[in-house]
């Protein structure tokens, strides 16, 4: 009886996780990687041009990435962020997306 018990507890468990990632209520983050490959001022400049940006803002991101490995670009719905992705990528830049009450 008891492991029928833990299985369903642990069905429920899953069920919950699978809500909070498909439901619109927890917003997603996208996330920038430090890598070896791209200049800070490239880095400053895709951040400037995809997201608007100011100068001083991409650097500080930039600098963040730089510094501590990464940092959080954008916020949004699991859609928006994976399209943020995905345009990272095409700059070509190490990026993820994660859900925000997970991220950092």
């Amino acid at each position: 009886m008891g492991k029928i018990k833990e299985k369903h507890d642990l069905n429920e468990k899953i069920e919950e996780e699978l809500k909070a990632i498909f439901s619109g209520d927890v917003p997603w983050v996208t996330i920038v990687w430090d890598d070896p490959v791209n200049l800070m001022t490239y880095v400053t400049y895709v951040l400037m041009e995809l997201f608007g940006y100011n100068k001083e803002k991409a650097h500080e991101l930039m600098m963040k990435v730089h510094t501590e490995g990464k940092a959080v670009v954008s916020t949004g719905s699991r859609e928006e962020m994976e399209h943020d992705v995905a345009r990272l990528h095409e700059y070509g830049l190490w990026a993820t997306l994660q859900r925000g009450d997970q991220a950092l």
